[in-house]
């Protein structure tokens, strides 16, 4: 009977929470820039989830409340290593967004990034490296892994208004910082 649900268990959790992997280790690898430090931390949120399995609600997003636990991990990580998340004056980014403020990029869609993600240019991922820590993480939870304002928010545990903000000023600095880039590759014009 035990055996019974325990296989039961396994089963369920193997349907719902491995297929989202390969997203919680992208996203691991971006925050972390380091492929040692992205397995761990996805081997301790699977860890969590496991542990923690029975209390996910059957049917609701499983991706969401994984990414809650990877984002909630790194935190208590950084922490523990008595390290702060790097904290921005916004005041000092708004001059590098405002430089550029009549300036127009169409913003790309999700499935474009999505779809070249891996094939980025040393530039490209050089300018997501350079937006501050808590601007790109929304940025990520956003353009890449498609998760709505809501779902950042609750992952993030921050109001919905601040992850639009953030979003917003991530998308302006990675203009600013890609704009001679996209330029040489004649991807804007002049």
């Amino acid at each position: 009977m035990a055996e019974d649900r325990e296989a039961l268990r396994r089963a369920r959790f193997e349907a719902e929470a491995l297929m989202h992997f390969d997203a919680l280790y992208r996203s691991a690898l971006r925050w972390t820039r380091n492929r040692n430090d992205a397995e761990d931390l996805v081997q301790e949120t699977y860890t969590k989830a496991w542990r923690f399995f029975d209390q996910f609600t059957p049917g609701t997003n499983c991706k969401a409340w994984l990414f809650k636990i990877l984002t909630n991990t790194r935190i208590n990580a950084h922490h523990q290593k008595a390290r702060r998340v790097q904290e921005v004056d916004l005041e000092s980014v708004e001059p590098v967004a405002a430089r550029h403020e009549g300036e127009a990029l169409d913003a790309p869609t999700r499935g474009e990034l999505a779809a070249f993600a891996d094939l980025l240019h040393d530039e490209v991922k050089a300018g997501m490296d350079a937006v501050p820590e808590s601007f790109r993480v929304v940025l990520i939870l956003s353009v890449i892994e498609g998760f709505s304002y809501k779902e950042i928010a609750d992952i993030l545990e921050i109001p919905i208004g601040t992850v639009m903000s953030r979003l917003f000023r991530a998308r302006r600095l990675l203009q600013g910082s890609l704009r001679d880039f996209a330029r040489q590759r004649g991807l804007v014009q002049e």
